[in-house]
């Protein structure tokens, strides 16, 4: 039943994103939409993404409003940084280690720190949870110790939204390394 319900709401969400594409509602576009979002999800399908925690609606709240604003605050400083006189800011490439145990709440980190103006994800040490991120303005301890706190709450916050361990059942589709 979740597997199919997951698909109603895949091919549904293409047929909206295909209206959007095309700016009107009408009876030819959602039409279309339905035979684009049948073609993508029955010829193309995506492989199976292990699902192994549970979705904390409260802790997912308490996520977005925090990364929002961070998002808000970042944008600030570094459009501060863009128009401030002088040399630009000092970056760096700094190593930061993520205590989270599903590939799919690692890639959500990645992407939420990619999202954060001033921050990049160069690499991903997928076995060792591992992410090396271009920091922009690491001129003084202040700065880094910002960031590595930053990805310490992400850290928390995710966990606390996907990964409690009350919940966790890990996938039996995962493969077992034997190394």
């Amino acid at each position: 039943m979740r597997t199919l319900t997951l698909r109603v709401w895949i091919v549904c969400w293409l047929i909206l994103v295909w209206v959007l594409l095309w700016g009107n509602i009408s009876a030819a576009n959602i039409l279309s939409g339905l035979a684009v979002a049948l073609v993508i999800t029955l010829l193309l399908p995506l492989p199976p993404v292990p699902v192994e925690g549970r979705f904390h609606p409260l802790s997912v709240l308490r996520l977005v409003a925090t990364v929002t604003g961070w998002l808000i605050v970042s944008s600030f400083q570094v459009a501060a940084l863009a128009v401030k006189p002088g040399p630009p800011p000092l970056t760096a490439v700094l190593r930061a280690h993520l205590h989270v145990k599903s590939d799919l709440v690692l890639a959500l980190a990645v992407n939420i720190l990619n999202l954060t103006p001033g921050n990049i994800v160069l690499e991903i040490d997928q076995a060792r949870r591992l992410i090396y991120v271009h920091v922009l303005d690491v001129g003084s301890d202040k700065t880094v110790n910002r960031f590595y706190h930053q990805v310490d709450k992400l850290e928390k916050l995710l966990v606390a939204s996907f990964e409690r361990d009350a919940d966790w059942r890990p996938s039996a589709e995962k493969e077992v390394d034997p190394a």
